[in-house]
């Protein structure tokens, strides 16, 4: 059990990080992450296992995650084409006819999905999990069974979206999403493997990194409140400023585990902050919301405090057992 305890935990903890810490279902919908595992888990533990067997790391994880978010609102949920998706309007800011999209929403659910929902939670429990961090945590039946999980839940989540919703995107649509995915899967296993660290340059303080992750999480969590191009220019610029740094700080020998963490931190703070201005989709009440509210911020709290007190600890000898597939490769990741 110890040996595929960290896929465990990245299997509940996406579903918890993307939806419910978000704000979108209250405390006591909890049992839904049943229902939302196979594809949020399920997923996340997918595109975190397929990196790490083929020795790769975080630019492929990121563009993984990038195709995820395109599946599940272009092909599982269609939100990206839907004009009624939960009644919340979402193309109207924004749409660009040509495409049949509104360039705000599609920016922001993309890029919430490829950071909040699959990022945040492998970088949290990959850092918690020390010397395994770079290792594959699953064998070959357990990857199987992930694979299955993510295809049933997928299934599950576009069935229960096509029973509320009644729509189906058009024929041209739905081919053009699976192009995009499918050439978002292959750019991400042609990128070249990155050389270890080998410059000697200083790094910003941890410290720098959570202020920067809370003020780029924020920069996306308050497009509605900005001007539509002014939203998706703000977002992109923040996003690519955040890459570049990223890909800059992380090519240095002092680049650690305390600066990964700071930015998943950042996300999981802005992430609680940013649910007390937001209503449930469904099951909640103004007090309900307000105690799922704190409840959640509370626990991203002990997530914090819990990985911070294991990456504290001196990293353990991996034993045998779980050194598997690329573990025994030179590391050249992110």
């Amino acid at each position: 059990m110890r040996r595929v305890a960290p896929a465990l935990v990245l299997y509940v903890l996406s579903p918890f990080v993307a939806e419910f810490l978000l704000g979108d279902f209250p405390v006591t919908m909890l049992w839904l992450i049943l229902l939302l595992g196979p594809m949020y888990g399920g997923g996340a533990l997918l595109i975190r296992e397929l990196t790490r067997r083929t020795g790769r790391g975080w630019p492929t994880m990121v563009l993984l995650g990038i195709a995820f978010g395109v599946v599940e609102e272009g092909l599982v949920t269609q939100s990206l084409f839907n004009p009624d998706y939960v009644g919340a309007n979402l193309l109207e800011r924004g749409f660009v006819p040509a495409l049949g999209i509104a360039a705000p929403w599609t920016v922001f659910v993309l890029s919430i999905h490829t950071v909040f929902s699959i990022a945040t939670p492998i970088a949290i429990v990959e850092e918690a999990t020390s010397s395994r961090r770079e290792q594959p945590w699953l064998r070959t039946p357990g990857f199987v069974v992930t694979c299955v999980l993510f295809a049933l839940g997928a299934l599950l989540v576009f069935a229960g979206t096509w029973s509320d919703e009644r729509f189906v995107a058009s024929g041209p649509q739905l081919l053009t999403v699976t192009i995009v995915a499918t050439a978002l899967v292959v750019s991400a296993f042609l990128l070249p493997r990155r050389r270890p660290s080998t410059v000697d340059l200083p790094v910003p303080q941890p410290a720098y990194c959570l202020l920067l992750s809370i003020v780029a999480g924020a920069v996306l969590m308050l497009e509605w409140a900005m001007p539509v191009w002014l939203a998706v220019t703000s977002m992109l610029a923040a996003e690519a400023l955040m890459v570049a740094l990223v890909l800059r700080w992380s090519a240095r020998t002092a680049w650690g585990p305390w600066h990964r963490l700071a930015l998943a931190w950042g996300t999981l703070l802005t992430y609680a902050g940013f649910a007390f201005r937001r209503e449930s989709l469904e099951g909640g009440s103004p007090t309900i919301d307000l105690i799922s509210h704190i409840t959640f911020a509370v626990a991203a709290l002990a997530i914090i405090w819990t990985t911070g007190a294991r990456a504290a600890q001196p990293p353990r000898v991996a034993s045998s057992e779980t050194t598997t597939f690329a573990s025994a490769r030179p590391s050249r990741r992110t």
